[in-house]
């Protein structure tokens, strides 16, 4: 029998002796140590991010609000400029209505009526979609005269009635939403009483002037 040792046997103690070289060497690698953090840092740190995420917070939802409200008043007073442009078809209807007094209606034929009539539709169906739009016109005939809603185009003598009422509607005025849109052009008495405070009410009309 052969007992040579085969070439690539390693021998016990050889092995031995690199296990404990490697171990050696493990030894001997220097301890790092995690460096000190003051644990007051810490909090003053969180509650410094705590205050910035509230107050991100804040400014987002205030800019949610004030979106809305623009938002809002894009989809209320957009039409403003073409509404006032309307209105002058509305003066017209109006007057061409006022000219035609009872005795000519009396002596028209029926053709004649029958167009008045058409214009009568038509003026109701035009005052039906400003109203639909959120227009409201203003006719202040008998009500105490209002600087933000109306607009005095001379006095009228009366002493029958309170001084500062409107006496005659020159031209009715109209608000949109909340906000004047056309004063009214009225005429107000003089010489009479003062007129009564007017009684506060829930809903004033005094932001139409905005």
């Amino acid at each position: 029998m052969n007992d040579t040792p085969r070439p690539d046997a390693k021998a016990p103690e050889t092995e031995n002796a690199g296990e404990a070289q490697e171990k050696k060497f493990e030894g001997s690698k220097p301890q790092v140590s995690k460096p000190y953090v003051d644990p007051s840092l810490m909090v003053d740190e969180t509650a410094e991010m705590k205050n910035r995420l509230l107050r991100a917070l804040a400014d987002m939802e205030n800019l949610r609000k004030r979106t809305e409200r623009e938002v809002a008043d894009a989809r209320q007073y957009g039409i403003a400029s073409f509404a006032r442009d309307i209105l002058g078809v509305a003066d017209n209807f109006r007057r061409a209505l006022e000219a035609v007094g009872p005795d000519l209606r009396t002596g028209a034929d029926a053709a004649v009526n029958s167009l008045i009539e058409g214009v009568e539709l038509t003026e109701r169906d035009l005052q039906k979609a400003l109203e639909k739009n959120g227009i409201r016109k203003i006719e202040p005939q008998g009500e105490k005269f209002d600087p933000n809603l109306h607009q005095a185009m001379y006095e009228v003598p009366d002493p029958s009635v309170p001084s500062g009422t409107i006496v005659e509607v020159v031209q009715p005025g109209y608000v949109i939403g909340e906000r004047i849109l056309r004063p009214a052009l009225v005429a107000v008495s003089k010489g009479g009483p003062k007129a009564a405070p007017a009684e506060p009410v829930a809903n004033d009309n005094s932001g139409a002037s905005k």
